[in-house]
């Protein structure tokens, strides 16, 4: 299965998500891969037996989500140095959203922009993270802050990485799934509600469909001044959580699952959604081992964690709500008194 990519404003960005199994690769010059400790054990040597490249070069970082910082953004670019690469290179990312990121934001800045190509070997890479250009690092001030719209050049998804997955990234993955039914398509969401994840066909058409309703959203608005925007339902309260955990609690899907949860809970707050709509989102989410509850000791602090989102503009937080499963709609106007109310429910007397 083939999804093209084509931004509507960008006649010259044209490229495929590829699902299928990982072709043989050729490239005419040379080729760094990007990758971390844990998937380097695992799919390297597979990766490396389909390239045909001028030159082949590997930059393995440690694994985990607090190495996605510009200091290991700047060693990343050292390694490239030293294998003298040109603006002609190309770099692949073989790992999750992290080393996805990194390796497109780095790709953007080596010698002022190079070729890169995404490898996704998580669920949650496939469906989401490694469409649509979004690249970039955390800071302590929250979650990719800082970075760049920068397009690869292809993706390969490839659903035999997953096999090696642990079944709590995996079910994060699924996180990222139900985003996109319940903004886009309820009669999606119902498919998923029986979809059998353990078989390689209905993952395939559950990937492919994710991917499709994603490249849409992307085709017609990469930077995120419109509807893509809409991508970050349950972001908003989720990097919140990461930011309040260090990153170290939660994956970025868990984070993402109970994001939806407090999202959906202000939707029926606002009359929305309702109350049966947001507990079959929350069932859902349990079927598949996901958290949907969260401590906030300070309903404050959290609150004031909003202004630091990118989404946020003139002190207004933009917020990406449910409108029933199929829908959405974008609120900038909603008091604090509303938003602390909803908060308070997490909070635990």
């Amino acid at each position: 299965m083939i999804v093209p990519i084509h931004l509507e404003n960008q006649t010259a960005v044209k490229y495929d998500v590829v699902i299928d199994s990982l072709p043989k690769l050729t490239f005419n010059r040379k080729v760094a891969i990007i990758t971390n400790t844990t998937v380097s054990k695992l799919h390297l040597d597979r990766l490396i037996q389909h390239i045909d490249a001028s030159e082949l070069h590997v930059v393995t970082i440690a694994d985990g989500e607090e190495y996605k910082t510009l200091a290991t953004v700047e060693s990343i670019l050292n390694e490239l140095f030293t294998y003298k690469l040109d603006r002609k290179s190309l770099l692949i990312a073989l790992g999750g959203g992290v080393i996805g990121d990194m390796t497109g934001f780095t790709a953007s800045l080596y010698q002022r922009g190079i070729g890169f190509v995404q490898v996704p070997t998580t669920l949650l890479s496939q469906v989401d993270a490694s469409v649509g250009g979004k690249t970039g690092v955390n800071n302590q001030y929250g979650k990719n802050l800082i970075g760049a719209f920068y397009q690869p050049e292809a993706v390969y998804i490839d659903t035999n990485f997953l096999k090696t997955l642990p079944k709590r990234e995996f079910s994060a993955g699924i996180a990222e799934i139900v985003k996109m039914a319940v903004m886009f398509d309820n009669n999606y969401f119902k498919f998923l509600q029986e979809a059998d994840f353990a078989d390689k066909e209905d993952l395939e058409r559950v990937i492919e469909r994710s991917v499709s309703l994603k490249a849409e959203v992307v085709n017609l608005d990469e930077k995120e001044s419109g509807i893509r925007a809409v991508l970050n339902y349950g972001h908003t309260f989720g990097h919140v959580i990461e930011n309040e955990t260090a990153y170290k609690i939660y994956l970025h899907g868990e984070a993402v699952s109970i994001g939806m949860v407090m999202a959906n809970q202000l939707s029926v707050e606002l009359g929305l959604m309702s109350e049966d709509e947001s507990n079959l989102v929350i069932q859902f989410l349990m079927k598949h081992n996901l958290p949907v509850d969260y401590e906030i000791k300070d309903v404050d602090a959290f609150y004031d964690k909003f202004f630091l989102d990118k989404k946020s503009a003139n002190n207004k937080v933009k917020f990406i709500l449910a409108k029933g499963i199929g829908g959405h709609i974008t609120r900038n106007d909603i008091d604090a008194s509303v938003l602390k109310k909803v908060l308070k429910t997490f909070k635990r007397v």
